[in-house]
């Protein structure tokens, strides 16, 4: 149990009304911000309501989420001119599941410092899955994907597109979604969701 100096502390920074505004300024429901970090819905909700203050790894996957960093949290927006450089040995992987283990793909960050991005970047490796294990997925906006190498099949509603080395695509991600490597080479885009 928290004092009242350290909660009314804590409250000053309003985490869960950050929160709260991230997650409606995305349409997404606490369920499915649930299912993206792993965290129930309740606990979020409590969160949001400030019944309850995250720790900070709890903090840092909502963050992960939302494409923030956690001082975004606690320093609020500043005026500061926008600059992030990535290193490849710094980018944050984001698995397309939390277990991880039939994966169709691994996403590397390619913006993450970036506070308050106007658009997600995005490194993705395409493993070997079978046909069945395909997932469609679909968020607000807009999507760009460019292949690097192998062949990528891109599942659109009802339609399938092959993207080969070179070759890109634009399209509304409201649209259920889903990726998956074609044939046995090595694949991997860079993608772009706003």
């Amino acid at each position: 149990m928290l004092s009242a100096t350290l909660q009314k502390g804590l409250s000053g920074y309003a985490i869960g009304a950050k929160i709260r505004a991230l997650r409606l300024k995305k349409k997404m429901g606490l369920v499915e911000l649930g299912r993206h970090t792993g965290l129930s819905p309740a606990l979020l909700s409590k969160i949001e309501r400030d019944r309850l203050f995250p720790t900070l790894p709890t903090l840092l996957r909502i963050a992960l989420v939302f494409s923030v960093d956690l001082e975004f949290f606690f320093a609020g927006s500043r005026e500061k001119p926008v600059l992030a450089v990535v290193r490849r040995k710094q980018r944050v992987r984001l698995p397309e599941r939390e277990e991880g283990s039939d994966s169709a793909y691994r996403f590397e960050s390619l913006d993450y410092p970036v506070t308050e991005r106007r658009f997600n970047s995005y490194y993705a490796d395409f493993l070997p899955v079978a046909r069945a294990a395909l997932r469609l997925h679909d968020h607000p906006g807009v999507e760009f994907i460019y292949a690097l190498q192998g062949t990528l099949s891109v599942h659109i509603g009802d339609d399938e597109h092959a993207l080969g080395a070179g070759d890109s695509m634009y399209f509304d991600s409201s649209v259920p979604h889903g990726y998956r490597r074609s044939g046995g080479r090595v694949c991997s885009a860079i993608i772009v969701t706003s």
